[in-house]
């Protein structure tokens, strides 16, 4: 992203007509703006963007194959550093209490079908938001916009609720497994798993219904997808590239630690 050329914006929305139709009203209340592209799913619209390095977002909030927070949690957590983030603008379906809360994360939020007039809006916000930036965010702002995006979505839990161990079914058998015993969650795309120094384990669950569920104060943010418990990292090496990859204790492979959260390992 460059101040001397026309800004960029990726679009990512489902319907079709809505699409066009988005595509037309920014046409005419910003000129000036070029669409890179146009995505119809959550998983085209992350490749699309980490490829095209867009000024600008569009993101429908329900999408096939991600959601559209999820997509803007994917796409800052793979961004590339010494790079300006994108600016992400949620276009949703919701009420004004759910708007209130997707805004937390946003430039701007859009309610379907968009007008002219609340378009021009949007635009005015985004042309400030453009000129004011001088630099890319720092990595710690990164993992926090991450971290905040998530949980826009989990789960209120009152503390009475937690729980200190996790049933996970293994074929017949369902283990009790101590939350103080897990050496780190993997959230896959229904499932978590849940690692142990003697095995692994499956919940149905995602990982934000896990970790309301749980004191998560013990584990540690390494990845969108994963949360390390901190007493039982070892060590993190960074390789040519500037990733980070921890040593677990009980585990036997290294745990990829992602540019928005390689912060936390740098020396003190």
């Amino acid at each position: 992203m460059t101040t001397n050329r026309s800004p960029s914006a990726v679009l990512a929305e489902d319907e079709p007509v809505l699409a066009r139709t988005l595509a037309r009203l920014l046409e005419q209340a910003w000129p000036e703006l070029r669409i890179a592209g146009v995505a119809q799913d959550g998983l085209q619209a992350t490749e699309l963007v980490l490829a095209q390095a867009p000024d600008i977002v569009f993101l429908d909030i329900k999408m096939p194959g991600r959601n559209g927070l999820e997509v803007a949690a994917a796409v800052v957590d793979e961004w590339p550093d010494g790079q300006p983030e994108p600016l992400f603008v949620f276009v949703t379906a919701f009420d004004e209490f759910a708007v209130a809360a997707f805004e937390r994360a946003a430039v701007d939020y859009l309610l379907k079908p968009a007008t002219a007039e609340r378009l021009q809006q949007t635009v005015a916000r985004l042309k400030a938001r453009l000129a004011g930036r001088r630099a890319a965010p720092e990595a710690g702002d990164r993992a926090a916009l991450v971290q905040q995006m998530q949980s826009i979505t989990a789960p209120s839990v009152e503390p009475g609720e937690r729980i200190k161990v996790i049933r996970a079914g293994v074929g017949n058998t369902v283990r009790m497994i101590p939350v103080a015993e897990v050496v780190c969650f993997e959230a896959t795309e229904k499932y978590v798993n849940v690692v142990t120094p003697t095995g692994e384990a499956l919940v149905r669950m995602s990982l934000r219904e896990l970790v309301a569920r749980i004191d998560s104060t013990d584990f540690l943010q390494v990845h969108r997808s994963v949360l390390v418990n901190a007493s039982a990292i070892l060590s993190a090496t960074r390789d040519e590239n500037g990733h980070y990859s921890l040593a677990v204790r009980g585990l036997q492979r290294p745990i990829k630690v992602s540019r928005a959260f390689g912060h936390l390992f740098r020396p003190m």
